[in-house]
């Protein structure tokens, strides 16, 4: 694998853009768009929250029932949940504006939504948007950027990424946009994701290598505990790139597994990585677990500890608070035996042994908790499992950003 700059636009056929039209009522870009020139299979995973906007319930169905997919069009700013069947109609009208835009089917248009939950969308302003956004589609590098800033709420900055593979005997591209800041827990999270490849795959195998990188990526990643109404992650696969079609495991699935486990976890961290007023990245990497199970239940009740997390922020190495949250985890493992030991790029310092705090240097540690990533290492030495979870730090920008969030 090779990664490569760009996003969305990387593979072959697919096109973005992004416009303003008005939705946050700002100067930002608010609708974006990504089309394949060519009809693609597609994949999709969604939130697991009992209230589901609307957008969801529209993509599930064309996900399930729709032959192809071809574009998917996105506004931020208002999230079309707890809309009732206005909010339904709105998404059929905005993918049939997109449709007629575009020559294509209703049924092959997804539709994505990020914003203020409980407000209806202005629907003249998104049909002139995908007017717009058809005109000013294009495959250039700053068209992929485009999109991933016009879906951005409250992140600070775009997410993107993008690499290439072999499979088959020819080069295949994978890239992929996302947004998600705040509202964000396992078992998805208030995100959007959207990833282009040119790689030739059924449906049925797409499907199956996301739902199953998902659990090792998007459902490892928390910053506040809250799961939201319109979490989609979507996969557009139009066949582009001339490997022969993958239609069932072996060494060609694994490749494009491997890859596509790649994009995700990067998009993943860096979702992790600017959650609302965060300071750093928090990774919890569990190793030495006696399974898969043991090793993800810890790792991820220690990015979600808030306690852990305000620790973080104060670069205090409160250890006691990383014991406690591994101990009500729900997970079985031998709390006299663990090590666990602090890393970032200023050095590394172990701070338990066999279950005890050490003489650690205080002010080395939070040298080390002061910098953008932090890594707390939990060596449980019941077998030869790990995992890692992604979160951030606690800081007092995270409530005056939700406590002021819908002015």
């Amino acid at each position: 694998m090779e990664k490569i700059n760009g996003g969305v636009t990387a593979p072959s056929g697919f096109l973005a853009a992004g416009v303003n039209v008005g939705i946050k009522n700002t100067e930002k870009d608010d609708m974006a768009m990504v089309y394949s020139t060519v009809p693609a299979r597609a994949a999709g995973v969604f939130t697991t929250n009992l209230v589901k906007a609307a957008p969801v319930k529209w993509d599930q169905k064309l996900v399930r029932e729709s032959p192809f997919l071809q574009a998917v069009i996105i506004n931020s700013g208002i999230a079309n949940a707890a809309t009732g069947e206005e909010g339904m109609r709105c998404c059929i009208e905005t993918a049939r504006a997109a449709g007629e835009a575009l020559g294509i089917p209703e049924t092959a248009v997804a539709v994505a939504s990020t914003g203020v939950i409980g407000k209806q969308l202005p629907m003249e302003k998104l049909t002139a948007g995908a007017k717009a956004l058809k005109e000013t589609l294009g495959t250039g590098r700053e068209k992929a950027r485009e999109a991933a800033v016009a879906i951005m709420t409250t992140d600070t900055k775009p997410k993107e990424t993008a690499l290439t593979v072999t499979i088959g005997g020819k080069k295949v591209t994978i890239g992929g946009m996302c947004k998600g800041s705040g509202m964000i827990h396992p078992n998805m999270c208030t995100m959007l994701c959207f990833i282009t490849t040119d790689a030739a795959v059924s449906g049925e195998m797409l499907q199956k290598a996301l739902s199953l990188n998902v659990q090792e990526t998007f459902n490892m990643i928390s910053v506040d505990g809250d799961t939201s109404t319109n979490d989609t992650v979507l996969v557009f696969a139009n066949g582009l790139a001339g490997n022969p079609e993958i239609m069932a495991e072996g060494e060609d699935y694994a490749l494009f597994c491997e890859a596509l486990l790649s994009v995700m976890r990067e998009l993943a961290r860096m979702i992790a990585g600017d959650g609302e007023g965060c300071t750093c990245l928090f990774t919890g990497r569990v190793i030495g677990a006696a399974d898969k199970a043991q090793a993800k239940t810890i790792a991820r009740s220690v990015i979600c500890s808030s306690l852990t997390k305000a620790a973080i922020f104060g670069h205090d190495a409160n250890v006691g608070r990383i014991l406690c949250a591994m101990g009500y985890s729900g997970a079985d493992f031998d709390p006299d035996v663990v090590d666990i030991t602090l890393e970032s790029s200023a050095g590394s310092l172990r701070v338990v042994e066999n279950g005890v705090p050490t003489d650690y240097d205080e002010e080395k540690a939070t040298e080390i908790l002061s910098r953008e990533e932090v890594i707390a290492v939990m060596d449980l030495k019941a077998g030869n499992e790990e995992a890692e979870a992604w979160g951030c730090d606690l800081t007092y920008d995270y409530v005056r950003i939700n406590g002021d969030y819908r002015s």
